[in-house]
């Protein structure tokens, strides 16, 4: 398994001298790693290998710039360029890793303090300050490289060391090498067919992407599953646009929060604008149903479109087995908030028209974005199908890097790279116990 060739490379790292030493010394590196490779294209590219973008440096790559890119999160090239992340993180590790910054550390603009080395040299071995800024006090120079660091980590660019900062700083960088580990296993056993135009989502990261021959041209916030309602990885086809849906309630919901509301509120469905139906959509009377939440329900409950809808205006079709979809929202005031993982499953995109006017415009001219807002505004159920379905993917990357060579991290929001990690390594001693027993051994004769 590649792990294993990462691991296996990372001992043999071990024994060679750090950056700027001489065989016989010893010490951490304070020099960033050395130039990563070029980005290589994919065995089973069905497009033209493509010239590597220049490796990244602090200076080329500005906080700002980072956060405009248009290079994709996820493309046929990936898991090549993950590999080579974890290979350089490895190589960090055997040379000692990075400091850890002190807790009580203080950091102020234009003031020198006690620590203001050690954090430059923190910076320099994360490739987001230049080799020869060693020393200094806490000047704009460094005010930049953190917000490049803020930016590599999801975090607000402040250029500020927050609490959140610190801890993303202090992180060991095996934590990380794991991270990248996990992220190559499940991209490596993804079957994802890349066409000329996809959407991603990256759960972790709590962002999409539109896709266009090769480029980032449309990024969003979005709005994932809570941690104890996690949203599903997964690959399908965006089939159809869907406006002023209405919203059937999954019988999970209905059995829960909907019994609970009624109990306390009997006249809850009718302020949410919901209905209750029978099996063959006819309306019941709410009254009639039992809201103890002690069995599966045998009905269905379904919430009229409006601006009530959990769904906002907007809904984009995506058959899969999971049920999940993207879709608008009432309240759009979450996606200011840095925490977005407030769902029951599904996916809900900042600007969502904007989102579905780039997958129909192509096909359907005539859908443009005012042909999407007037049809909206009729209040009435339309449903625009797609000539040529584009693929999507759910992905769940906490590591990862970019053709231009940035590293970007984000936390394990659903705690589940150590559980990949522990179920592969499983599964490999398994094997190897397999095959390394006497009996393999004669069958093989």
């Amino acid at each position: 398994m590649q792990r294993t060739t990462i691991l296996a490379l990372t001992v043999m790292l071990a024994t060679a001298p750090a950056f700027g030493q001489t065989a016989g010394q010893a010490g951490p590196s304070t020099a960033p790693p050395s130039a990563r490779p070029a980005t290589m294209a994919p065995s089973n590219s069905a497009h033209a290998a493509k010239p590597a973008a220049p490796a990244s440096t602090p200076e080329s790559r500005s906080a700002a710039a980072l956060a405009l890119s248009h290079e994709p999160t996820f493309d046929e090239g990936t898991a090549q360029r993950i590999r080579e992340a974890a290979l350089s993180y490895s190589d960090i590790a055997v040379r000692g890793g990075w400091p850890m910054i002190p807790a009580d550390a203080k950091f102020a603009i234009g003031v020198s303090g006690s620590n203001d080395d050690l954090l430059r040299r923190r910076l320099i071995i994360g490739d987001d300050l230049a080799a020869d800024k060693t020393t200094g006090p806490f000047d704009e120079i460094v005010t930049e490289a953190i917000k490049r660091f803020q930016v590599r980590h999801g975090l607000a660019a402040t250029g500020t060391m927050t609490p959140r900062t610190l801890a993303a700083l202090n992180v060991p960088v095996q934590k990380r090498i794991r991270q990248l580990e996990a992220s190559l296993e499940r991209i490596q056993n993804m079957n994802f067919q890349f066409g000329p135009r996809y959407v991603v989502v990256n759960l972790p990261a709590t962002f999409a992407e539109a896709v266009e021959n090769d480029t980032v041209v449309r990024r969003y916030r979005v709005i994932v599953g809570k941690t104890e309602k996690p949203s599903p990885t997964l690959t399908a086809e965006i089939t159809a646009i869907n406006l002023n849906p209405t919203w059937t309630v999954p019988s999970s919901i209905a059995k829960t929060e909907i019994s609970a509301h009624m109990r306390k509120d009997p006249g809850y469905l009718s302020r949410m604008h919901m209905e209750v139906l029978d099996g063959h959509d006819n309306p019941i009377d709410p009254g009639s149903v039992d809201w103890s939440g002690t069995r599966t329900p045998n009905f269905t409950v379904r919430q009229q479109n409006g601006a009530w809808n959990a769904l906002g205006n907007l809904k984009i079709d995506m058959p899969n087995p999971y049920s999940v979809y993207m879709h608008d929202t009432n309240q759009r005031n979450l996606f200011s908030d840095d925490y977005r993982f407030d769902s029951h499953g599904c996916s809900r995109v900042d600007n969502v028209r904007d989102l579905a006017t780039w997958l129909v415009e192509a096909e359907l001219p005539k859908w443009n974005r005012a042909a999407i807002d007037a049809a909206i505004a009729t209040g009435q159920r339309q449903d625009i199908v797609l000539p040529k379905k584009v693929p999507v993917a759910w992905i769940y990357l906490t590591a990862w890097m970019t053709k231009d060579q940035t590293v970007q991290f984000r936390n394990d929001i659903y705690d589940q790279d150590e559980q990949l990690l522990e179920a592969t390594a499983e599964e490999a001693a398994f094997f190897n116990q397999a095959a390394n027993h006497p009996l393999t051994a004669h069958l093989a004769q």
